[in-house]
């Protein structure tokens, strides 16, 4: 849709030939004055205002204060014969976007319409952006309202505002990233950088290097200065995940910059002071470690000023259904699939299901689930068997304490479906409103259930018992 644009000028041979210069590419409304141009705004939302100063009545300054008004402001241009610099130093503090001088050059206000609009929409993009970020890592990002969950938020919003250095506990999937990262949001230093480093995806021999740089020749293919981790993220945070897994001489060089906020560059002797916040994480127990001798108990003790477990997702079974909630939406969203609802056996299964991969494992279960399934019901059926065989009582009740119970019930309706059906499997798929290769699949893994073509048991007993 192409951008609006309202010429206010009483000179009508001004005002129309304007339009005609800008009418194939704009959408062009007209205003003779200041009143029809106020009637204009107070109906249309309009990208640029291009008004002239010096009108019968209310003058364009009157047009520019109603504009920057308006709810959507537009681009304001001011137009005048009396080009001065008073006249157009008082037009930029009013609010007007740029100023032109009479007669007005074409080239010139075409091309400093589209900057404008251009210069509009990046910062439209970056106000979505910001609002995007601040989505997705504020609290109201992570998913769920167990207990659990709660406690954990309730300490993150606690520390997020303080210098503290925080550090992260738990099992691999539990989202130690995106809860980095909502510390981050949530501090004074949410406009600053936030820079990730994994020490487990690095060698040892380069992670020093990755953390506080190095100077050219430092060692042997250090062809030039590098500027390592804690000086890109001057100003914001910096989030070091699994530092369970960094060599001694890291060790000792990060403890020195817990302690003095200072540190060296590979290959110098200079030391370089940082403003940057330490947020670390790790699924290893650092105190055991400690104990073998394989961390530092000085640094252990610098890092663990705020610790913050984070639930495993069999903790937080309550929290399952709002995450497949949040997963399926996204991913039906970006195949552009038609959405999928799992029926409530399914999800009570999946709520038993310990997920020893937590959110990552969750998150890919739900990917695959909107690519392959494409739209409908998702029933207990169409589980795979792992699903099936992990029932671990958490939801009470005789099936729930039961695993194989879950197993025996599926094995019984899959029997009476196919006995009642005469063997048919198409037919028997429809009745319990699964796939046909589902279907095919459970009966490969039970062959014991196949019913032969037209052979039509009583089925009240077999296969029920």
């Amino acid at each position: 849709m192409p951008a609006t644009i309202l010429i206010v000028d009483d000179e009508k041979h001004t005002r129309e030939g304007l339009m005609q210069a800008l009418i194939d590419d704009y959408e062009v409304y007209l205003a003779a004055n200041a009143q029809e141009a106020f009637n204009l705004m107070d109906s249309e939302a309009f990208d640029v205002v291009l008004t002239d100063l010096k009108m019968a009545g209310k003058s364009g300054m009157k047009v520019i204060e109603k504009a920057i008004s308006q709810p959507k402001k537009p681009i304001t241009l001011m137009m005048t014969a009396y080009g001065n610099v008073e006249t157009a130093v008082d037009a930029m503090k009013r609010g007007a976007h740029d100023f032109l001088t009479k007669p007005v050059n074409l080239e010139k206000l075409e091309i400093l319409i589209k900057r404008a609009l251009q210069t509009r929409q990046t910062e439209a993009e970056n106000v979505t952006l910001h609002k995007r970020l601040d989505r997705k890592f504020s609290f109201e990002g992570i998913v769920g309202n167990s207990p659990a969950l709660r406690e954990v938020m309730e300490v993150v919003q606690r520390v997020a505002p303080s210098k503290a250095t925080v550090l992260l506990q738990g099992d691999t999937g539990t989202g130690k990233e995106l809860f980095a990262q909502a510390v981050h949001q949530n501090s004074d230093r949410a406009r600053g950088p936030f820079v990730t480093v994994h020490c487990a995806a690095l060698p040892s021999n380069l992670l020093e290097s990755e953390l506080f740089g190095h100077e050219k020749g430092a060692f042997t293919g250090a062809t030039e200065r590098r500027i390592g981790r804690f000086e890109a993220a001057e100003g914001g945070t910096l989030f070091i995940d699994e530092i369970g897994e960094i060599d001694a001489s890291t060790q000792v060089k990060l403890l020195r910059f817990l302690e003095t906020r200072e540190f060296e560059r590979l290959g110098s002797h200079k030391p370089i002071k940082v403003n940057v916040r330490l947020v670390a994480a790790t699924n290893k127990l650092l105190e055991k470690q400690v104990e073998k001798g394989q961390f530092r108990e000085d640094l252990f003790y610098r890092l663990n000023v705020v610790p913050i477990n984070l639930p495993s997702l069999s903790q937080r079974p309550e929290d399952i259904p709002l995450l497949l909630e949040h997963f399926i939406a996204y991913f039906t969203e970006e195949n552009g699939t038609a959405r999928i609802e799992i029926e409530g056996e399914a999800l009570n299964i999946l709520k038993r299901y310990p997920w020893p991969g937590n959110i990552r494992e969750l998150r890919n279960f739900a990917e695959n689930l909107v690519v392959l399934k494409r739209g409908g019901k998702v029933t207990a059926y169409d589980l795979d068997p792992r699903f099936l065989r992990s029932g671990d009582g958490s939801d009470g009740g005789e099936q729930a304490t039961n695993p194989l119970s879950v197993e025996e019930n599926e094995k019984r309706l899959l029997r009476g479906a196919l006995t009642d059906n005469l063997g048919n499997r198409t037919r028997a798929a429809q009745t319990l409103g699964i796939s046909r290769r589902t279907l095919h699949r459970k009966l490969q893994q039970w062959p014991e259930l196949n019913v032969p073509p037209g052979n039509r048991e009583n089925s009240e007993t077999v296969g029920r018992g």
